[in-house]
């Protein structure tokens, strides 16, 4: 049986000297933007910027959470020219069970620039009140 190495374990385990992988790949802090959307009949016209995140951050994963049904309404995580990036659009869960989001492919790659988020609100209008909780945790070092 052969042992097979990701791409971080290999640099530590099979070169001499160790290359050693980034901070951001390898032990880096954690950091989250914690963003809090006041629910109020946004059309499906509208977007909302939830986060900003710096030149270099790698995003791990996401939350989306909400105290009151968001009925048929979907929603896509995303930047603007690629609104899916980080969720594409869909029903959100049962109300206060935070939704883990995150593409694999861009989930843990350094951003070449600082970055808008954006929410996407497709299908039907959001509520016209409650709160919608989005958590983006990402590491920076």
């Amino acid at each position: 049986m052969a042992t097979q190495y990701g791409l971080q374990m290999g640099r530590l385990r099979n070169t001499a000297p160790v290359d050693l992988p980034m901070a951001g790949d390898v032990h880096g802090r954690v950091r989250c933007f914690n963003e809090k959307v006041v629910l109020a009949s946004q059309p499906t016209s509208d977007i909302i910027e939830v986060a900003r995140l710096p030149k270099g951050a790698r995003v791990l994963y996401g939350f989306l959470d909400s105290n009151v049904s968001l009925g048929s309404s979907t929603l896509a995580i995303g930047v603007a020219g690629n609104t899916g990036k980080y969720r594409t659009a869909a029903i959100l869960a049962p109300i206060d069970t935070p939704s883990l989001f995150g593409a694999a492919l861009n989930i843990g790659e350094p951003l070449a620039n600082e970055e808008i988020v954006i929410l996407t609100i497709g299908a039907a209008a959001l509520p016209a009140s409650g709160i919608l909780r989005v958590l983006i945790f990402y590491t920076l070092d």
